[in-house]
């Protein structure tokens, strides 16, 4: 349910801008005209579900989820990091197709989501894929204990955990003949 993310049953908050809006239309009309189809919601706010009837279905940074079928890599949504409630599913023949398209079609590397009940697969995919975090069979690979961070143009380093601590010191080696 997207509404204020401080009420209790509301899911999804507000996007950061209407610049951020505006991208998530941007990214769908274009995935849409180069085959996409729309599996779920829409690109405007009219399947807006607000928790708050307050807020008018049309207004503020709200936008309603989308799930995007049969993505491509000439698409925005596929080589951009979409930072906003779009899906972007990419269909593949076997784990080899699958990190070759991610691998040599993306220059951004932040995270990366993987559905499967194969443990093999989870092991295989999760260090072969070029991200710097991957979420198994869950929608959020991050927390306050582990690293934030990308690859590729994506960032180096990484933030938050004991790792976040170490792009904020100098390691020095001392060699002494004493």
């Amino acid at each position: 349910i997207v509404g204020n993310g401080l009420e209790p049953g509301v899911t999804m908050g507000p996007l950061i801008s209407p610049v951020a809006v505006e991208k998530m239309s941007v990214l769908i009309n274009d995935a849409v005209s180069k085959g996409a189809d729309v599996f779920y919601g829409n690109d405007s706010n009219s399947l807006h579900k607000n928790k708050d009837s307050s807020i008018p279905l049309n207004s503020g940074y709200f936008f309603n989820p989308v799930i995007l079928k049969n993505v491509t890599p000439e698409m925005e949504c596929y080589k951009n990091e979409i930072f906003g409630p779009i899906a972007a599913l990419v269909k593949f023949d076997s784990e080899e197709h699958l990190l070759n398209l991610v691998n040599s079609n993306i220059n951004v590397g932040l995270g990366g989501y993987l559905y499967t009940n194969d443990i093999g697969r989870i092991m295989r995919v999760s260090e072969g894929i070029e991200v710097g975090m991957i979420g198994v069979n869950t929608g959020l690979f991050s927390s306050e204990i582990s690293p934030f961070g990308g690859v590729k143009e994506s960032g180096i380093g990484r933030e938050g955990s004991k790792h976040g601590i170490s792009e904020y010191l100098n390691i020095k080696a001392i060699t002494i003949n004493y």
